[in-house]
């Protein structure tokens, strides 16, 4: 089962490879993987420790070294066939990168072949369940930037639901996350402040978000909040390939079955939902 992801990675880099001047775009590796671009990037940074455009940009570097060293093109041909805008991108990244330009680099004739091996993993720390679950009506709150912030939009979720008499209605608490950390720049990360509200009117500013039924792999997470990245990784690194199970084309989201108000952050309980195919 686990050989399935591999495969699906294995025929990304290969994508990677032989196109490095083509479109190397979040969705268009995540239609070469055949996974949802929802969560198509959090398996492959689980997967390989790095993220999809960290391995382009040392895929694209690696080539360009070849180039210089065994060819005689010039060095903005080079850049070019590559994936790099100009002369001057290239030299910068190979300063980052090699610390030395590529002229200097050409000159020296040293050139270590690229490779990628997937980390070990270790054994799933966290228990991870399949669940059937229906429909959830949520009254939300949108936040964009840094996941960690979305307290801020939880809090104006809760004072508007009381000011409007909906928060004994309300059951409970889901964060929905649509971009993956480090394959969006973090003021850019999109997600959803949301409540369980069965019933009642769902009015600007809040919005009405329906997570659709189906089945889901739930890890459940006790700790503090910090560590949910870890889970993350467990999750979609670990558990999945080796599930042979595929992720549906909707986004993760969080269940929070207690809250810092009145829980030691050890005892925080969370679930991570991935919704399957």
């Amino acid at each position: 089962m686990a050989q399935d992801y591999e495969r699906r990675l294995t025929r990304v880099i290969d994508h990677i490879h032989d196109n490095p001047d083509g479109d190397l775009s979040l969705d268009a590796l995540a239609d070469v993987a055949a996974l949802s671009r929802f969560h198509f990037h959090r398996v492959f940074q689980a997967m390989t420790g790095m993220t999809a455009a960290a391995l382009v940009r040392q895929m694209r570097l690696h080539r360009a070294a070849v180039a210089l060293v065994l060819g005689d093109q010039p060095v903005d041909q080079i850049a070019r066939a590559c994936g790099f805008p100009s002369r001057a991108a290239l030299a910068r990244a190979f300063a980052d990168h090699f610390g030395a330009t590529p002229l200097a680099f050409r000159k020296s004739g040293a050139h270590r072949p690229f490779t990628l091996s997937l980390p070990l993993k270790g054994p799933l720390m966290h228990p991870v369940t399949l669940r059937t679950d229906p429909a959830r009506r949520l009254a939300a709150m949108p936040h964009k930037g840094a996941y960690y912030q979305i307290s801020r939009a939880f809090e104006k979720l809760g004072a508007t639901l009381g000011a409007r008499g909906l928060y004994g209605q309300a059951g409970l608490m889901v964060g929905v996350y649509y971009d993956s950390p480090g394959a969006v720049a973090e003021a850019d990360l999109r997600s959803h402040a949301g409540v369980e509200l069965p019933q009642g009117e769902i009015a600007a500013p809040l919005e009405e978000i329906t997570l659709p039924a189906g089945r889901h792999a739930v890890l459940t997470f006790r700790g503090p909040y910090a560590g949910l990245q870890a889970a993350y990784d467990q999750l979609f690194g670990i558990w999945l390939p080796a599930s042979g199970e595929t992720p549906a084309d909707s986004p993760v989201f969080e269940v929070y079955l207690n809250t810092p108000m009145d829980t030691a952050p050890e005892d925080l309980l969370t679930e991570i939902c991935l919704p399957l195919a």
